[in-house]
Formats: structure tokens, sequence, C-alpha cells
């Protein structure tokens, strides 16, 4: 293994062993700098998009006969109806995909999305519907009570927390741009050039090379044209463990195989997750002469290896 007369040379580790302990004994306990918490030019788009409508909502906070003030504001007014699923800090779109139980001891579920269509008429049944959401989802009462001062401002600590679910994604970014400093450093020095978020199609038409995907969907994290050969990184980080890492590395594992004998692999990965699951990752580390961490990487063995 290549790897192995780097590590002799750098740090003195002489077998697989002793260089996969180094690998878990080092992994990073996080990549996040400060703007990984909140994306606030997403969180800013989101409520500009209803702003005219929460103000209008907010007409109905602390008034008095709420529930026919409600019915009369939204046939008034359809589009605040656009509104009201932000309101209980679910997408209207989700809604598609999570019918809600009609009655507690019985197993009826209802696609409820309709509710909140500009276009529908309220009268008959989706008045009485539109009312039980009202009332149920709790919103009358935060009506009544003024528990909210302005729907706009809480909206945007709605979309806050609902921006959490993006964090893993974010991580995701964090760790390419993080790689991509290293990338690109090595490749201005050697001119060498590169890719990131490359499919096939872009790597044959800009670099020439007919790469092989497992996948129709593969898009690799970033290519590297030496002049003489492609090497192809994918890079991830994990602060948790669970079944995806366990997948991850199968993953990666058989991509080496699908790619070795034309191109390089170079699997970037780290996190502390890994230390829960280091099996299968040992084992994509016995398979896989390329699978490095960040600290590996900081090191140099990419001037190393390219």
């Amino acid at each position: 293994m290549k790897f192995l007369k780097f590590y002799s040379e750098i740090l003195g580790y002489q077998n697989e062993d002793d260089i996969f302990g180094y690998f878990i004994n080092n992994l990073q306990k996080s990549i996040s700098d400060w703007s990984f918490f909140v994306d606030w030019n997403k969180i800013k788009k989101n409520v500009e998009e209803i702003e005219i409508e929460l103000n209008t909502l907010n007409s109905l906070i602390g008034k008095d006969n709420l529930e026919e003030r409600f019915i009369e504001l939204i046939k008034e007014y359809p589009k605040v109806k656009l509104a009201l699923p932000i309101l209980i800090a679910i997408r209207k779109k989700k809604l598609k995909e999570m019918p809600i139980l009609n009655e507690i001891g019985k197993l009826v579920l209802e696609n409820k999305e309709y509710l909140f269509n500009e276009k529908s008429e309220i009268e008959g049944n989706l008045k009485k519907e539109i009312l039980r959401f009202f009332n149920e989802s709790g919103l009358k009462k935060i009506f009544q009570d003024k528990t909210i001062k302005n729907l706009v401002d809480y909206c945007y600590g709605v979309e806050v927390g609902m921006d959490t679910n993006a964090r893993k994604n974010r991580g995701g970014k964090n760790m390419e741009d993080i790689v991509e400093l290293y990338i690109k450093n090595l490749c201005q020095k050697n001119n060498f050039r590169y890719l990131r978020q490359a499919t096939s199609e872009k790597i044959k038409l800009q670099l020439g090379y007919d790469v092989p995907v497992d996948k129709s969907s593969r898009i690799y994290d970033f290519v590297i044209d030496s002049g003489k050969e492609l090497y192809i990184f994918e890079t991830n980080f994990y602060n948790g463990g669970g079944s995806k890492l366990k997948s991850t590395a199968g993953e990666y594992r058989d991509l080496f195989n699908v790619l070795n004998g034309q191109y390089k692999f170079i699997w970037i990965t780290d996190g502390n997750g890994w230390k829960k699951v280091s099996r299968p990752l040992r084992e994509t580390f016995n398979h896989n002469d390329y699978i490095f961490s960040l600290d590996m990487i900081e090191k140099g063995i990419l001037e190393f290896l390219l």
C-alpha cells in the first residue's frame, strides 16, 4: 500500500493496524463554523414570500368572534390560506406526504392539503374542516390570548427552528468546502485541473475522460486531472453513528471496485460517528488503499499520492 510508506516516513507507523488506529483516534469532533447553524438568507426569503398574508392574519390577533372573523378573512383574502401551515411548523408540500388522523381511536387518515388551496371556496364541509384545523391545531387559542404579537416575527422563529433539519446537508457542504481548499491549492501548485460536483457527462465534456458510474444519479464530489491520471473524490462527515455509515462504507467499497484499474478513487471521511461504527469502515479501509481523514489530508498525503 502506497500510504504505508507515507506514514512510515512521516509518523513512524509500520502497519495497517497502527494506521487505522491513528485514523480513528484523530477524527474531528466538528467542522462547523458560525454560518453552519442558521441559513438566514433562506429564512428571509421564505418569510418574505408570505409576508403580506402574515400581516393580513395579524388583524385577527385578540379579536372577538374569532371563528367568524377567521372565515370572513380567508373568504376575502384566500391567499392567506397559503400561510397557515407554517404557523404550525409544517410546509404545505409536506402535507401531501402526511395524512391527518380524523378521529382518535379510529385509524382513518385523510390528506388535508386541499384545505390550504387558495382556489377552494370556504363553504359546507370545507368551512367545517378549516375551522377544525383552526381549533385543534391550537391556533385559535394563540390568536385569542395574544400569545403571538406579530406573525411575521413569529415565522422567523419557526423558520429558524425548521432550518435545523438542514444542518446535515450543510455539514456535507462544509466538508466539501474544506477539502476543496486543499485540492485547489494542490492543483494550483502542480497545474492540475479539477472539477467539483462532477457528473460523468461533465467529466467527459471538460476533461475528456469516460468515467463509469455505479448509479445513474452519481455526482462525484471532486475529480482531479493530473495530466497522467484522473483521481475521483467522495467526501463526507458524520457526527453520529447508525446504519447510514455502514451502508456508505459498503457503497464506496463497491464504487472502488467499479473504478479500480481505470481511475484512482479517494474517499475522504471524518467525524466521531465512525468511532461508533468502526468495523465497516475498517473493512473498507482494508479493501481500499485510498481512504483518508482530514488530519491525513492536512499532513500532506494528497501531495504524496498525486
